[in-house]
């Protein structure tokens, strides 16, 4: 199976430490879509080890650490693979981000600037919702952005770390449900309400929005999503 190419620049000499790797490393590991295919995305050492000009025990070194925590997994005599989860993990996943993000929502409509939250409503203004079909890759990363988005607003360090090993997998499955039936177009439509709960402060409201967005996600994968089996 040939190895996942990861989006990765050259580390310069001065700048090769071990955090350095290892946040690059998990960076663009958290960038593929892992579940674009049936298997695991394979990691070559050899491939890694060019892409950032440096030898390969640093790189052994931060897979290690990357192992430990998650994101990758190591065979004997076949190499590391990025973790893919199973239908069950993935629920379950989706129903801890739905309550880290709800809390995020929450904390924003107390917390965040009246200008922090008007970057959420920027992210969308490029779209019409009757087009948004028919630019599905921009919007997907847009949707990705505004997730992501609405929890550093909370402004809450520790809600973000623990949602940190649940994005890799997040990103993944939305990218890979969002252009499913309706949901781009009914995405859009709940973002917007998201916003406008956001921006005049209704903290419950904000809190339940979010939440119930990201259960019916949880609801999409339970009777749609085939490619966790």
């Amino acid at each position: 199976m040939p190895a996942a190419v990861l989006d990765l620049e050259p580390i310069e000499t001065s700048d090769v430490l071990k955090s350095r790797i290892y946040l690059r490393l998990k960076e663009a590991i958290c960038s593929v879509n892992i579940y674009a295919q049936a298997e695991e995305p394979r990691l070559d050492e050899r491939q890694l080890s060019e892409a950032l000009g440096i030898s390969r025990t640093p790189i052994r070194e931060a897979l290690v650490r990357l192992e430990q925590e998650g994101f990758i997994r190591t065979v004997p005599r076949r190499g590391a693979f990025i973790v893919r989860k199973t239908r069950k993990e993935i629920l379950e996943m989706i129903t801890v981000w739905a309550a880290l993000e709800s809390m995020a929502a929450r904390l924003i409509t107390l917390y965040a600037a009246d200008e922090e939250i008007s970057t959420l409503r920027r992210m969308f203004a490029k779209f019409d919702r009757g087009e948004v079909k028919a630019r599905i890759d921009e919007y997907s990363a847009t949707n990705i952005s505004f997730h992501r988005a609405i929890l550093q607003l909370s402004r809450c360090d520790l809600l973000n770390r623990l949602a940190e090993n649940l994005f890799v997998h997040m990103r993944s499955i939305r990218i890979q449900t969002i252009g499913d039936r309706d949901r781009a177009n009914q995405s859009i439509i709940d973002h917007m309400h998201i916003i406008e709960a956001l921006e005049s402060r209704d903290t419950d409201e904000a809190e339940q929005l979010v939440r119930e967005h990201s259960l019916n996600l949880k609801t999409h994968v339970e009777q749609h999503v085939t490619f966790l089996d």
